[in-house]
């Protein structure tokens, strides 16, 4: 018996509905899998505009997510850079708060951050925990907390870097070579 030769997910889906004497047909396998070929292509296509629904999933709709928020657009940056972004602008929404700085502030980190308030200096501190080093987007981070925060406060970062400490005897050679300067205090 000659099983059916059908590459298409739902050509074979469709095939299966048939009656088992199509089972042998080449000309209803050819049918089924053109038609489950092009309803393949037609739920991936759905599928993809579903995505850009969502800042998380999205890929060519991050240039409406953009423009909606009020974002310049810049191609050249890494896809999740502008996610973050566009995640930090609309977490950035309400009234000013250390939970609020912080909400925006992992949105762009992904790792944790503290946020402490100096009030008599007028000014607080967004300490990013998890990461070593400087973020990447810092820039953009620095530009999203600077349109939320109000005019009088000011702003500082605080980084965490290697110490001797943590690579004495903890880590080889090999290691350190492969560890980038910028996670180094004075790297680059």
């Amino acid at each position: 018996m000659n099983k059916a030769r059908i590459n298409s997910l739902r050509g074979r889906e469709l095939f299966s509905y048939l009656p088992a004497y199509y089972e042998t047909s080449r000309v209803m396998q050819s049918d089924m899998e053109a038609k489950g070929s092009e309803l393949d292509a037609l739920y991936q296509a759905l599928n993809e505009a579903a995505d850009q629904f969502f800042v998380r999933t999205a890929t060519w709709g991050l240039d409406r997510w953009e423009e909606e928020l009020g974002i310049p657009t810049d191609r050249a940056k890494p896809m999740e850079q502008r996610r973050a972004v566009l995640e930090s602008k609309l977490r950035g929404a309400g009234t000013f708060s250390g939970r609020l700085v912080k909400n925006v502030a992992e949105a762009y980190d992904g790792g944790a951050v503290e946020v402490t308030f100096q009030p008599g200096e007028w000014r607080f501190t967004v300490q990013f925990v998890d990461t070593l080093g400087i973020p990447p987007n810092l820039e953009d981070l620095k530009a999203a907390i600077e349109e939320i925060k109000p005019a009088h406060l000011a702003v500082e970062y605080a980084f965490n870097y290697l110490l001797i400490r943590d690579i004495h005897e903890v880590m080889t050679l090999d290691e350190l070579g492969q560890m980038p300067l910028n996670k180094f205090a004075g790297g680059a």
